[in-house]
């Protein structure tokens, strides 16, 4: 595992447009405008294989349980180079989605122009974004990674979710994400 920190984008950037085919939809193209959340939108940059992101599956499902009737939409992005990484084949996401229950778009990035787009580093990366979609958060979901005695819980995000619907200010301190890297083509 190469532990790989988030890049940070600047707070404020306004999400870059994309459609993306949905591997578990017959490859049916999915925008962001089409599916953003009323009230926020949490895009998450992830793959099938990754320990890190494997690590996290199963609170961020329970996550977008809690919170997609307040309006929050989550995206999950696989934009890792499937040629070199077959097990996060397009082929293989829907086996992925089934296997963890996922409710929320599970799109793939081939050209992986978004992850550039997004300036995304790791896999899991998350981004917050506004009803605008101007990011508001961006780093990690908790203290927990694969290997520490952490408990996996979620914090960092669903005090990003909370501070959003209450339209509070977020956290000045945002800690950046560690996973696996992106990997490029």
């Amino acid at each position: 595992m190469a532990d790989t920190p988030s890049n940070m984008l600047k707070l404020g950037t306004l999400a870059p447009t994309f459609s993306l085919p949905e591997p578990n939809n017959n490859m049916v193209p999915v925008s962001l405008e089409d599916s953003k959340g009323a009230k926020g939108t949490l895009m998450v940059f992830m793959c099938n294989h990754c320990p890190f992101v494997l690590h996290v599956i199963e609170k961020l499902q329970e996550l977008y349980e809690d919170y997609s009737a307040s309006g929050i939409q989550f995206i999950g992005i696989n934009s890792n180079d499937a040629t070199t990484y077959p097990a996060d084949s397009p082929d293989l996401m829907p086996d992925f989605i089934t296997q963890y229950s996922l409710t929320f778009p599970y799109l793939f990035d081939e050209s992986q122009n978004v992850a550039k787009a997004y300036e995304a580093a790791c896999t899991p990366d998350f981004y917050l974004f506004d009803s605008d979609l101007k990011l508001i958060y961006r780093g990690r979901m908790d203290a927990s990674r694969p290997g520490n005695t952490v408990e996996v819980t979620g914090e960092d995000l669903i005090i990003a979710f909370e501070n959003l619907l209450a339209d509070q200010p977020q956290e000045e301190t945002q800690l950046p994400s560690i996973g696996c890297n992106i990997k490029w083509k």
